[in-house]
């Protein structure tokens, strides 16, 4: 749920192999640390070749002796940055464990990296502990760099290396605890707001909000001011802005829809969104089915030998049966099939029952009762409308209410 800028701390997803939604792997398995699965995405060799492209030559033109070293020695950098986000993400993830939030995986990506958790209950406090637990690590790998290099005075390559590492993880460290989502500091923003107002839904927007201004503090000092001035723009820093730039306003762009979104969830209630519906058995006719839903309503669902939904009859299709062959036609043969166990508790609401929805085929769901007795049927247009306040259109899109 919680994400920062070198890190993040994501949604609750379910196990698996490394693989992304679209069913494609992720990245490459590095195993486990105390039992957090880590992956590295293979984004990351995009970073990895750009820092090899932009600190090689400058190694070079500084230490000309190292020749086609230097850009070993910039891929030795690129390693240092990964080893600090993996520091940075099991510090989340080992600090969420003292509050038994299990944690699913750590993923390394091009943007650093981010943590996925099964699912848990926060509180202003726990989010806040577990969120700068990252920048706490890097400024103390940066401390022990620091007396490491006093104690050792290493030269050459080791040198290089060591006061590398010193500055990057001051600065990951530093950078993450700005005030503003998806930066680990927005987690002070967000508790804050949550604290004063009992709703992190509206601290989860505010923090999300002090993220874009965050981005436009950036560019106004890394970029506006310089040209103002009549600088020469350094293109290497400009476009690091511009890239660490683009991604904090998307990040703080989805933690503000992801508020809003989740500010609407106490809306989303299965008995309240469902259609009225009576299940009947398979073996039962079209005449069976005109008996009880002349104009199509209530919807009619067709339930297995073993009580469970299984079908839904087409009003369509009873339509187009003649009159004199309803008494032997039977029931399923106006019907389309039900995703496999696309049924609810009719007293299912808010995440628990999105979460739910989402592990299921299909966009329809019977409703039943404590008895297993058909009561409705939930479409899935019905809840995305109650989470967005928009209407779905064929083909998966929404368009916006008018209210």
């Amino acid at each position: 749920m919680q994400q920062s800028g070198a890190t993040a701390l994501t949604e609750p997803t379910r196990g698996g192999d490394p693989k992304a939604p679209n069913g494609r792997r992720e990245g490459i398995s590095l195993g486990r640390i105390a039992g957090i699965r880590v992956v590295l995405a293979y984004s990351w060799f995009i970073i990895a070749a750009f820092t090899v492209i932009v600190y090689g030559p400058v190694l070079e033109g500084q230490y000309p002796d190292m020749g086609i070293a230097a850009y070993y020695v910039a891929f030795a950098y690129a390693l240092l940055l990964l080893i600090s986000v993996l520091v940075h993400e099991l510090a989340h993830a080992l600090t969420a464990k003292i509050f038994h939030w299990p944690t699913e995986k750590i993923v390394l990506n091009l943007w650093g990296g981010h943590t996925q958790f099964e699912g848990f209950t926060a509180t202003p406090g726990r989010s806040v502990l577990v969120a700068m637990a990252g920048p706490a690590a890097n400024l103390a790998l940066a401390g022990a760099g620091w007396l490491f290099i006093l104690a050792a005075d290493p030269s050459g390559v080791a040198g290089i290396l060591s006061n590398i590492f010193v500055w990057a993880n001051m600065l990951i460290g530093i950078f993450n605890v700005l005030p503003g989502l998806p930066l680990d500091g927005g987690r002070l923003v967000e508790s804050a707001v949550w604290k004063a107002t009992g709703s992190q839904e509206k601290g989860t927007v505010a923090a999300g909000w002090a993220g874009r201004i965050i981005v436009i503090g950036l560019a106004v000092w890394f970029v506006l001011l310089p040209l103002a001035r009549g600088d020469r723009p350094d293109v290497s820093l400009m476009l690091i802005t511009v890239l660490v730039g683009s991604f904090l306003w998307m990040g703080a762009s989805a933690s503000i829809q992801h508020g809003r979104l989740r500010s609407r969830l106490h809306l989303v209630n299965a008995a309240a969104l469902a259609e009225p519906a009576i299940g009947i058995p398979e073996s039962s006719t079209v005449a069976d089915i005109l008996r009880l839903s002349p104009q199509g309503t209530p919807v009619i669902v067709l339930c297995g030998p073993d009580g469970r939904p299984a079908g839904i009859v087409s009003d369509v299709a009873v339509a187009s049966v003649p009159a004199g062959s309803a008494a032997v036609t039977p029931a399923t043969a106006v019907s389309h099939a039900l995703g496999a166990g696309a049924y609810v508790p009719e007293w299912s609401q808010g995440q628990e029952l999105v979460q739910f929805l989402a592990q299921l085929e299909g966009q329809e769901y019977a409703v039943v009762d404590h008895h297993g007795r058909v009561t409705g049927l939930l479409r899935q247009s019905a809840v995305v409308t109650a989470i967005t306040g928009k209407e779905m259109r064929r083909g998966g899109r929404a368009k916006a209410q008018n209210r």
